[in-house]
């Protein structure tokens, strides 16, 4: 029990690769470091796939691209409703980036998604963009006035809403992730032999997959609550 506590310890520790030497030194913490490996990864991807894109003589690989890009975007459209349209390339960009994110502890990296500051700073990324959808859908004068319906007696639980639904996004994906990993380490420790690499297959795979799922999945509908 006390190498799991020890291992669990170790996990949850951010490493800092390096120090950049300006306003007295600012330290990159690994996470940061693996973020910036998923968005080359991203970035490389996208220049790769994108090439010699056809109208008149789409190639296969074309073909899949589309079917993919376009199945994602009509299943946010259908969750999202007519008005949050828009906010669709966002929120395919962060279930790419979670979903890379979980799986790339596969190939010996710690997920970034096991610092709580990766997951926090996706959620206040996510509350703003809800906010701001509410702002541009509403106006400033209606956003303010959604907060006292449908009767004033509820203000001051909907204004708390702004602060716990972050709240909610965040823990929601860091404590599944880390979830995961204890619950891993145990079948290694009582089963080494067979059974972790079986779960592997859920809970580094799947399981890292319907994270990602999850989250844009439950930011979706929150903007769809701002905008209607």
């Amino acid at each position: 029990m006390d190498a799991l506590v020890n291992e669990l310890m170790k996990e949850l520790n951010c490493d800092t690769v390096f120090t950049i030497p300006v306003l007295g030194g600012i330290p990159v913490k690994e996470s940061v470091v693996v973020t910036w490996i998923i968005m080359a990864v991203i970035l490389v991807l996208c220049i790769a796939l994108t090439r010699n894109l056809s109208v008149e003589n789409p190639g296969r690989g074309q073909i899949i691209l589309e079917t993919i890009v376009s199945g994602g975007h009509n299943f946010f459209k259908d969750t999202l409703g007519e008005h949050g349209a828009e906010y669709i390339p966002y929120l395919m960009t962060v279930t790419l980036y979670i979903g890379i994110a979980n799986l790339i502890g596969l190939l010996g990296f710690k997920p970034p998604t096991k610092d709580m500051n990766v997951t926090a700073a996706l959620a206040f990324m996510s509350i703003v963009l809800i906010e701001v959808a509410g702002i541009r859908q509403k106006g400033a004068k209606g956003w303010v006035k959604s907060f006292a319906e449908p009767i004033p007696i509820i203000l001051p639980i909907n204004v708390m809403e702004i602060f716990i639904k972050p709240l909610s996004l965040c823990m929601r994906l860091f404590g599944n992730v880390l979830g995961s990993f204890v619950i891993m380490e145990l079948l290694k420790l009582i089963v080494p032999a067979v059974l972790p690499a079986v779960f592997s297959c859920y809970f580094d795979i799947f399981d890292g997959l319907i994270q990602a799922y999850v989250f844009v999945f439950l930011t979706s509908l929150f903007i769809k609550e701002a905008t209607e």
